[in-house]
């Protein structure tokens, strides 16, 4: 996408300094980072609506310690959101003490 600064970061059309990259992921330091280490972890590709998922009706969160089952950091993307069980709707419910949502705001 031409418009997308991130597509201009990893293509190399604009400046960034990439700290990690293989062929799906690259990772570089924030234009203004609020700590010492503030990196954004971008896919290579707009990956979900182009793979199916609903962007309007999406879920994002990380489990927060001590409730994480694996001690990797990992985010979860969950699409349509409206279509969880009501288990995965509790496990997954927005800023409880166990999940941290993200809001996200899509541009096209």
């Amino acid at each position: 996408m031409s418009h997308c600064i991130f597509c201009k970061i990893i293509s190399g059309d604009a400046p960034g300094e990439i700290f990690y990259q293989d062929d799906e992921v690259t990772v570089f330091k924030d234009i203004k980072p609020a700590s010492n280490f503030h990196f954004l972890a971008v896919p290579k590709e707009h990956i979900l609506a182009d793979k199916g998922g609903d962007v309007d009706d999406v879920r994002l969160g990380f489990h927060l310690p001590p409730f994480n089952s694996i001690a990797h950091l990992h985010l979860h993307v969950i699409s349509p959101a409206s279509g969880m069980s009501t288990l995965s709707r509790l496990i997954f419910k927005p800023n409880t003490w166990w999940f941290s949502s993200v809001i996200v705001r899509i541009l096209f």
